[in-house]
Parts: structure tokens; C-alpha cells; sequence
């Protein structure tokens, strides 16, 4: 497979993984940080904005996994994908903790 593959996949799975936050906190009917919000990424967005974000993630996602022919039987391609997903979490968990002030 050609490099580019790869980066499909990385890429892949970080907007997969951005996904979830904002849609589990979106149809919960919480405020959460999106990058619409003011500041961007620091101050709350509603929750219909946050769906909307996890949705467009989600679509981008799944076009990268097709590009980067992601599946069960593509060892690299998967390993690319956790790789991006992995990443993603662990700075979103960074990003996030200091969302509410103590």
C-alpha cells in the first residue's frame, strides 16, 4: 500500500476518536468545548452545535478508514488507526481536563 494509506488510516482514527465526546455529550444534552465555541476549543458550545461537529467527524472518519482500506485483514492499516485513535484520546484528555474550573 502506498504511504499515504497510512496517514488515511492515522487520520482516520483521530477523527474517529474526536467523535465521541462531543456526540455522547451532544445527546446528552450537555454543553461541552468545541472548536465553535469562545474561545475555541476552551469555552462551551450547546449541545446541537456539539452533534453537529461529532457527525461531520464521523462522516470524515469513515471516508478516511475507506481510503485507507481499514479492515480486519489489513494488519498496518489497523495498527495506523489505533495509532490515530490513541492519539487523539490521549490529547483530548489533556485538552479536557481542565474544562471545569475548580
Amino acid at each position: 500500500m502506498p504511504w499515504y494509506t497510512y496517514v488515511a488510516c492515522f487520520f482516520a482514527g483521530m477523527f474517529l476518536a474526536n467523535f465521541v465526546p462531543h456526540f455522547v455529550k451532544g445527546i446528552c444534552g450537555d454543553p461541552f468545548p468545541s472548536p465553535f465555541s469562545k474561545p475555541p476549543g476552551k469555552g462551551l458550545s450547546s449541545p446541537t452545535v456539539n452533534v453537529l461537529w461529532a457527525l461531520l467527524n464521523l462522516v470524515v472518519g469513515y471516508i478516511l478508514t475507506r481510503v485507507g482500506k481499514v479492515s480486519a485483514d489489513n494488519l498496518p492499516a489497523l495498527v495506523a488507526s489505533f495509532t490515530g485513535i490513541a492519539a487523539m484520546s490521549i490529547m483530548l484528555s489533556i485538552s479536557f481536563r481542565d474544562k471545569h474550573p475548580s
